[in-house]
């Protein structure tokens, strides 16, 4: 799997959040200033190119549906994102939010709960 731009994930929280969607609707979707038709069309296309998209053709029209789950998305990019920032340990991030954000002690008592339950499930 490839990693989205910021362009690319925009136009694909949309496909995932309707399933199933011509150009027009893709651009009905996005805030202003939206981008012209050409160009959500070319994105779509290399979008199609990576795998994540595919169509049906009616005519001229073309209606894109996801190829790629959301989900499995998501967990590429925390990966990628743990790997490139955290030295590939789930430990190191969230060392980081319980140390540098500003997480309450009830937030992370929901955490440490939350970790419990994960490893009782693990053994």
């Amino acid at each position: 799997m490839k990693e989205l731009t910021k362009a690319e994930e925009q136009i694909m929280q949309i496909i995932w959040k309707l399933k199933k969607a011509l150009v027009k609707d893709i651009i009905n979707e996005m805030r202003e200033p939206t981008p012209a038709y050409n160009t959500v069309s070319t994105i779509v296309r290399i979008l199609e190119t990576k795998g994540f998209v595919n169509h049906k053709a009616f005519g001229k029209t073309h209606e894109y549906f996801p190829l790629i789950s959301k989900e499995d998305y998501s967990h590429f990019s925390l990966n990628n994102f743990v790997a490139g920032y955290f030295n590939g340990s789930f430990k190191n991030l969230v060392s980081f939010f319980t140390n540098e954000s500003k997480m309450s002690v009830q937030e992370i008592d929901q955490l440490m709960k939350q970790l419990d339950e994960l490893k009782n499930k693990k053994q």
